[in-house]
């Protein structure tokens, strides 16, 4: 996947933001940034999810600095991600710390990272995403400001758009991988969310009708 210009400008401030931390709109700052593990609160959702599909082996895209092999993923068990999600394997990908293990998986999980995404770029990084899902990819997108600042001052999430932009985005490349099942979970505030119900390419293919609703 190759990005455009000013996705490599913004690639690189995100390394500097992890490298030596970053202001926040309220002016205070943050000093080990990208550090919280962004799915460990739909967890009990998502575990639903992996076993119903099967689920043995995960890329957490735009990982920021998650470790799925840490214990206490789980503060209840203190089990790992792993363990916690009953997995054989999990792989990383964060290009702003430049951890780049991307394979094919049975399902992608990318929380919080395509708002971070300069806007020209969101179709190949979507693509990119689906390429390495066999069954599901389970996408969370930010859809407000951050807290956060660029180090150029500009907010870091530099595209903000409504949930059913992002539902369109999907719904014009989920059709090139019918096999994915697409799970995308939309915030509009700090802890509120919502999931449009999940689907895929191939379940538009097998309907009856023209008109598929959103």
């Amino acid at each position: 996947m190759e990005l455009s210009d000013k996705g490599k400008e913004l690639v690189a401030l995100y390394e500097n933001m992890a490298e030596q931390g970053y202001e926040r709109t309220d002016h205070s700052r943050v000093e080990v940034a990208f550090s919280d593990f962004e799915l460990r609160p739909y967890r009990e959702s998502l575990r639903a999810y992996f076993r119903e599909y099967s689920v043995s082996s995960v890329l957490d895209y735009g990982c920021g600095g998650s470790d799925w092999k840490m214990k206490g993923f789980d503060e209840a068990s203190q089990l790992s991600a792993v363990d916690y999600f009953e997995l054989d394997r999990a792989y990383r990908y964060e290009p702003a710390r430049k951890i780049d293990e991307r394979q094919p998986v049975d399902c992608v999980v990318s929380f919080d990272v395509l708002e971070h995404v300069f806007v020209a770029d969101v179709p190949n990084v979507v693509r990119d995403m689906f390429s390495y899902s066999k069954k599901l990819l389970i996408l969370n997108v930010a859809c407000y400001p951050a807290a956060a600042k660029l180090p150029n001052g500009e907010n870091a999430h530099v595209t903000v758009r409504p949930p059913l932009w992002w539902k369109g985005i999907l719904d014009c490349i989920a059709p090139e991988y019918p096999g994915v099942s697409v799970l995308l979970i939309c915030s509009t505030a700090w802890r509120q969310s919502s999931a449009f119900p999940i689907w895929s390419g191939a379940m538009w293919q097998l309907s009856d009708a023209f008109a598929v609703e959103l």
